[in-house]
């Protein structure tokens, strides 16, 4: 290593949070002012180690008889050689020491910013909530048309993705530096379109090609699109650790879907949400070919044996109860 020398104290996850430039050797490091490196640290001797030359062109750092002692690699250490790349604990702090001459990794990528960003991605957005907010209340309105309805649904759900953008924003903006609000209006307005675009889809689908399980378990799609929206805002605020992200996600859409089918599984006995298939289209969309009235009435009829089997059973043991309560 070449002088001058450079101290640096690191975080756990390898961090730089300190870092101060000495320009000669040997190098004093503990808690008391003589020093030339200061530690402030309680669990460290007031002259706790001292990096020196080892007399071959490298450096040796030695403990001066502390309490605590020099660990390095896991186990207690009386003298340490250093790399630019050696971490040495002193008490509960982590350090290395560099010299002038230590490459540096390449240029990374900036990852605060993006082409994608600003006034067009939150324009888009608001646009994506008023038209999914508008469209939903469309298919489900039956009365005559009034604007001022539609206004404040708009109105409503705009406000309502303005508040999760900000939320995001402020998130991204504590951890990525960055607030980055447009792009996260931006994610809430696709995965409202998302939604939109699934409930109808599926429903179709599930008229005409008879596929009820598309409405029968259809909310726990909604819990994947929510999931993914979690996994892209968290991506939007670190983008360095995707695969961290995605298994932070499928374990909240595995939690949530369970939760779901707990949740149905208590209240109707059954894990499905629905009964049976709520909606009708009109019968040029279907494509499943249609069932005879006579099946109908034929699996209705083997329903209604099996019922009055069960009624029989349940008489004959009252019956039975009834006669030992008579004995």
């Amino acid at each position: 290593m070449k002088a001058p020398y450079y101290i640096e104290i690191l975080a756990a996850n390898g961090d730089v949070q300190q870092r101060q430039r000495i320009d000669s050797l040997p190098i004093r490091i503990g808690r008391g002012y003589g020093n030339d490196f200061i530690l402030d640290d309680a669990h460290t001797a007031a002259e706790h180690a001292m990096v020196e030359d080892d007399g071959e062109g490298g450096l040796l750092l030695r403990d001066l008889g502390s309490h605590n002692g020099v660990i390095h690699a896991g186990a207690r250490r009386l003298e340490v050689a250093l790399t630019g790349n050696t971490i040495v604990r002193l008490g509960h702090t982590r350090l290395r020491v560099r010299g002038a001459d230590q490459p540096v990794a390449p240029e990374r990528s900036d990852t605060t910013m993006h082409g994608w960003e600003g006034t067009r991605p939150a324009v888009a957005g608001l646009a994506m909530i008023a038209v999914s907010a508008a469209f939903a209340n469309w298919l489900g309105d039956a009365e005559n048309f009034e604007p001022i309805s539609y206004l404040m649904i708009i109105a409503y759900a705009m406000a309502g993705g303005l508040v999760w953008a900000s939320v995001w924003a402020v998130a991204n903006r504590l951890f990525g530096q960055t607030a980055r609000f447009g792009r996260h209006l931006f994610i809430i307005g696709c995965g409202l379109v998302a939604m939109e675009a699934w409930e109808l889809a599926s429903s179709m689908a599930a008229y005409a090609l008879s596929l009820e399980a598309l409405t029968a378990y259809g909310r726990h799609m909604f819990i994947v699109i929510v999931c993914a929206m979690v996994y892209f805002h968290l991506c939007t605020i670190k983008p360095q650790h995707p695969r961290r992200f995605a298994l932070v996600s499928t374990v909240l859409a595995i939690v949530g879907s369970t939760l779901i089918l707990l949740s149905n599984l208590q209240a109707s006995g059954r894990l499905a949400d629905e009964l049976y298939m709520p909606l009708l289209y009109p019968p040029v969309l279907r494509v499943s070919p249609d069932h005879p009235t006579e099946a109908l009435f034929k699996e209705v009829q083997s329903l209604q044996k099996g019922v009055d089997s069960e009624r029989g059973k349940g008489g004959s043991g009252d019956e039975e109860s009834e006669d030992d309560g008579e004995e």
